[in-house]
């Protein structure tokens, strides 16, 4: 089976040993190194041969850990993908929307104490997700578009990242368990296709306090994966996910290439790949894409 190791580095100086030190701890399983193609500054594919792309993850992994350095390993067929399916609170953009609302109405600690539960997967999404909101009631609506553009900015490389899939012919969907006030603003700044998400029901002017049903969580983004794949007449296998936190996880386990971005301990060990170092970009040099092919 023919590999692909992607390594994309913080800094270009780092790369040169990185691949050095991936191509040593490949070889040491028994693979074999084909072949090593520089993609960018700071990304290189390493081709290996081996039927043990776990086995070549863990020593890719292992050869850098103490390395500003992201990887990816994946069969090199089909590792350009058609659909790109991404959460939006602290992976496409910088914030937790419902936090910084939370700052406006005065109890931000409250609602960030429950999203940090939720999110490491200690709390059921949609319970916690009622509870946050109802410490919203009364909040005055102009908060929102306040909060949105004070608080709410793209992630490094997001807007690379979805404008170049998009120019590329891939579908790009946002998905979020937040609301469809940031998500319609957040996709439209980043370029994406369509975006998914909860409303917030208002009175009077006001916040009433509630979350329209039913809510979007983690069983809904697997199911957008599936329903837009399916749309392009392709399986899950063409999709990629990112996402930070556990309501994530299902359509990151089920896409193709599932990449766990900045994310909670749960994510980052069941994601096919992460991205703990390198922006968003990251996902375009998995995709095998070149740095000269970047939109945005």
């Amino acid at each position: 089976m023919t590999l692909v190791v992607t390594l994309v580095a913080v800094d270009p100086a780092d790369l040169p040993a990185a691949i050095e030190a991936v191509e040593i701890a490949v070889a040491g399983t028994g693979a074999i190194v084909s072949a090593t193609d520089l993609l960018g500054p700071v990304a290189a594919d390493v081709a290996v041969e081996s039927a043990f792309p776990a086995l070549i993850r863990e020593r890719a992994e292992e050869a850098l850990a103490k390395r500003r350095v992201d990887v990816c390993v994946q069969p090199v067929e089909g590792r350009r993908k058609r659909l790109l399916i991404a959460d939006m609170d602290s992976t496409i953009i910088n914030v937790e929307c419902l936090d910084e609302l939370a700052d406006f109405a005065g109890v931000k600690d409250a609602v960030s104490a429950i999203t940090e539960r939720a999110m490491a997967g200690e709390l059921a999404f949609e319970g916690a997700l009622r509870e946050r909101v109802a410490m919203l009631k009364g909040l005055d609506l102009s908060a929102l578009q306040r909060c949105y553009d004070e608080r709410v900015r793209l992630n490094p490389g997001a807007e690379t990242l979805v404008r170049t899939m998009a120019a590329h012919g891939a579908r790009c969907v946002l998905v979020s368990g937040g609301f469809t006030f940031f998500t319609s603003r957040v996709a439209a700044a980043a370029g994406f296709h369509a975006d998914r998400a909860n409303t917030l029901t208002e009175t009077g002017g006001v916040l009433a306090g509630r979350v329209g049903e039913p809510i979007l969580g983690r069983e809904a983004k697997l199911a957008a994966l599936k329903e837009e794949v399916a749309a392009l007449g392709e399986g899950p296998a063409a999709a990629l996910a990112v996402g930070d936190g556990a309501n994530d996880l299902d359509m990151i386990e089920a896409a193709g290439l599932g990449v766990a971005y900045r994310a909670k301990p749960i994510v980052a060990a069941r994601a096919n790949a992460r991205v703990d170092h390198a922006d968003l970009t990251a996902l375009l040099y998995f995709q095998g894409y070149r740095f000269e092919a970047f939109a945005g």
